[in-house]
């Protein structure tokens, strides 16, 4: 939409016009930086709420019911609970050694059990809350119910005193009034995910206001469907939500704002897939005697069963003249890149163009290498020894000297160049190819809507696409997000993959097993391996990886970790240094090396998560394993053992070992499925962290969905959505065309989009 002001439909004087139809969306789709004050609507921007759409998906976290309890007895580990309780005994000491942080310690009672409160801060902080908790005779003290050597206690609760009539007369900071009004509002809080700038109290407010904009609004969803799934208005599903009377408000209005959003997502991948048939490609039909015959005569190996079945099934899509979209998703080591190749060698085959598109120039140089290896010298096209059928393969990345890729570019547009493997490089207005008739694309969620659509837009006969993911995705997931491209699967491991034993090194329990670690790396260099210690962050100026938790443990940066393992625990060895900060010559000398095996260990970041193939890397050490993520550690995992030596992952980690974290590690531990982890990975994080989005500061499409645990609503959503598709998208009622056109906004790009 451009800038112009008018006063469209639903727009004022001097207004852009609202794109949507109905009241209650144009209501919904208005700006929260008129409503509330600079500060509170800075705030609220930083967590992504910036319309009143957004603030009324911002929903609690958590709720608490029975506000009142002053039974502590009746508490358990875990919960999250207000209660109503006077205060025993207050008391505050320096750490030893670092008289800057100080521990406040209280215990309240309510008559028969007690509770216990602790407080960690600066020494002028301490003060403040320990001369708070001596106001009043009693407080209502709300947070997360946590043990500690068998004893129950509350860390950094929120809270208020009251004295003998009711009146507060201490808080643990300014908004005690917000505290206070929120929760005196009814026998059910919501907790929201709150900031030091924006607490849980305030966010109740603006919602509260919210609300009151919404009064009168119309119900975009049919009454028709609305009825047939017994769901509320929308209005009162907001208002079930976030001012619930019970916990069957609370289920009712998720379901309805759930349904919503599964109906405008897959609205979105209906019109999708209806706009992709409308387009032509040009048919690749595979040849008995042409350049991937003479590639499968020439492989050192068979295809497993899986390899062959899903060539078939990427090999019937490319012969049709409609636009293949296809995502092949393969357990590490399962084989995606031979089969991408052979894709690849049969449009060449047609006589059109193949190009593979990586999110880095390192995984990029490593794809290029990796072709040209397995083709020989059929990747020699246009040289006098090049054998009948030859190609070239051309890397363009975005350090390619200029006449160097003034030549690069001239061998695309001629069509001489076959193959072509890049970054975001070949995304440059000034590549042009001849005919470009297959893209493929590794790790997708790498790369947005936009910038693929450079590939494929700008012809009449559009490119086949198919899309690679190392990340093994769950059907309900991909159902949900990639619901526009057909699945293919790889799960079998090609023949001599050896075996990776992978140990979780919890050091608060066993402190004397960081120093077997370290021998057992210097073991398997002796051994004539090589090896990778993968750190959290690079070093300087990151920062502890928990942003804002000024007492959090400053994790591993790679830089810090180089300088002490020389020095130190693998002193000897030659180490090398590989991160996102270096030049990429740096990192492409850097690699070159290891892989040369000139460099028995490499210090790194997750640069080397996905793509690098080095046969005799047999050795891990992840350190600080509990800051990454289950399918994260997994998939680094699969850098070892990929030759035909038996690989070992260490996952270090100092974190207590009755956390969740610590559960973590040895769950990944325990199995090298893939799908078993994707499975347990996204039961325990949004779906957008699974696929990458967190790690780009944007947020996930997916507000309020959990695809595994509402996959009834997602398939009732879906068969809705197809028959609604059977309509032009200009002629659906107003309700679901709004649902549509909120769908379009909030999914691909900023679903998918990292740089």
């Amino acid at each position: 939409m451009s800038g112009t002001r008018t006063a469209g439909r639903g727009a004022r004087p001097g207004q852009v016009a609202s794109p949507f139809r109905t009241r209650a969306y144009r209501r919904l789709s208005e700006p929260l930086s008129g409503v509330f004050g600079a500060r509170t609507a800075k705030a609220l921007a930083a967590v992504g709420v910036r319309t009143l759409d957004d603030l009324m998906h911002y929903t609690p976290r958590d709720y608490l019911y029975g506000t009142q309890r002053s039974d502590l007895s009746a508490l358990l580990p875990g919960e999250r609970a207000a209660v109503l309780a006077g205060v025993e005994f207050v008391g505050a000491q320096p750490f030893k050694g670092d008289a800057r942080r100080w521990r406040l310690e209280a215990v309240l009672t309510d008559g028969r059990g007690q509770l216990k409160l602790i407080f960690f801060g600066k020494k002028h902080l301490v003060d403040y809350w320990r001369r708070q908790l001596s106001m009043g005779v009693r407080g209502i003290f709300v947070g997360k119910i946590g043990e500690f050597r068998g004893e129950l206690q509350m860390s950094h609760p929120d809270f208020v005193m009251l004295d003998g009539d009711g009146r507060i007369v201490g808080a643990a900071d300014e908004k005690k009034t917000q505290m206070a009004q929120v929760v005196s509002r009814g026998e059910v809080i919501g907790i929201y995910p709150a900031r030091a700038a924006l607490p849980t109290w305030q966010i109740a407010e603006c919602v509260a206001m919210g609300l009151d904009m919404l009064t009168g609004i119309d119900d975009p969803l049919p009454e028709q469907i609305r009825s047939g799934e017994e769901l509320p208005g929308l209005l009162e599903a907001f208002t079930m939500v976030h001012q619930p009377r019970s916990r069957q408000d609370v289920e009712s209005g998720m379901r309805r704002l759930k349904f919503d959003e599964a109906l405008g997502l897959q609205l979105t991948m209906a019109y999708r897939r209806r706009e992709a048939a409308t387009h032509e490609a040009a048919a690749v039909v595979p040849r008995t005697d042409g350049l991937l015959a003479a590639f499968d005569a020439r492989l050192p190996f068979e295809l497993t069963d899986a390899q062959q079945r899903v060539s078939a099934e990427i090999g019937a899509d490319m012969a049709s003249e409609r636009p293949m979209q296809r995502l092949l998703q393969g357990e590490v080591g399962s084989g995606k890149t031979v089969v991408a190749l052979r894709a690849m060698l049969a449009a060449v085959d047609a006589g059109r163009q193949a190009v593979l598109l990586a999110p880095t120039e390192v995984l990029a140089t490593q794809h290029a290498a990796t072709v040209d290896s397995l083709m020989g010298d059929l990747a020699a096209g246009g040289t006098l020894a090049a054998p009948e059928h030859a190609t070239r393969v051309e890397l363009l990345t975005g350090s390619v000297p200029t006449a160097r890729r003034r030549e690069i570019l001239d061998r695309i547009a001629s069509g001489e160049a076959g193959i072509v493997v890049g970054t975001h490089a070949l995304l440059g207005d000034d590549v042009r190819f001849a005919g470009l008739g297959l893209v493929v694309i590794d790790e997708q969620h790498r790369f947005g809507v936009e910038q693929r659509a450079r590939l494929t837009a700008g012809s009449r006969l559009r490119p086949h696409e198919l899309v690679l993911t190392a990340t093994p995705i769950p059907r309900s997931v991909a159902m949900t997000v990639f619901g526009d491209l057909e699945v293919s699967t790889l799960q079998d491991l090609p023949g001599g993959r050896a075996d990776v034993q992978t140990t979780a090194v919890l050091t608060a329990e066993h402190p004397t097993w960081t120093g077997r670690v370290w021998a057992r790396l210097r073991e398997e260099v002796r051994a004539g391996r090589q090896g990778f210690v993968v750190c959290p962050r690079i070093g300087g100026s990151d920062g502890p990886a928990s942003a804002g938790a000024e007492d959090a443990p400053e994790t591993a940066g790679a830089e810090e970790t180089y300088a002490r393992l020389a020095g130190n625990e693998l002193a000897g060895l030659r180490l090398g240094l590989l991160h996102g900060r270096q030049g990429n010559e740096a990192k492409a000398a850097t690699m070159a090396s290891f892989i040369a095996g000139e460099i028995d260990v490499l210090v790194t970041t997750t640069i080397i998560e996905v793509g690098v193939d080095v046969p005799n890397a047999s050795a891990m050490v992840v350190l600080d394993a509990d800051r990454f993520g289950v399918s994260q550690l997994h998939q680094l995992r699969g850098r070892i053992g990929r030759g035909g030596y038996p690989g070992i992952c260490l996952l270090l980690s100092a974190t207590d070992p009755r956390t969740p974290a610590a559960q973590r590690l040895r769950d990944v531990a325990a199995t090298r499925d893939g799908f078993v982890l994707a499975e347990l990975d996204l039961a325990q994080r949004r779906e957008g962290d699974v696929l990458g989005a967190e790690q780009s500061g944007s947020r996930s499409s997916l507000r309020l969905l959990r695809v595994l645990d509402d996959a009834d609503v997602i398939t009732r959503a879906r068969v809705i959505a197809e028959t609604l598709a059977g309509t032009p998208a200009e002629n659906l009622p107003a309700g679901p065309a709004d649902m549509l056109r909120r769908g379009q906004r909030l999914s691909a790009a900023e679903w998918l989009e990292r740089d």
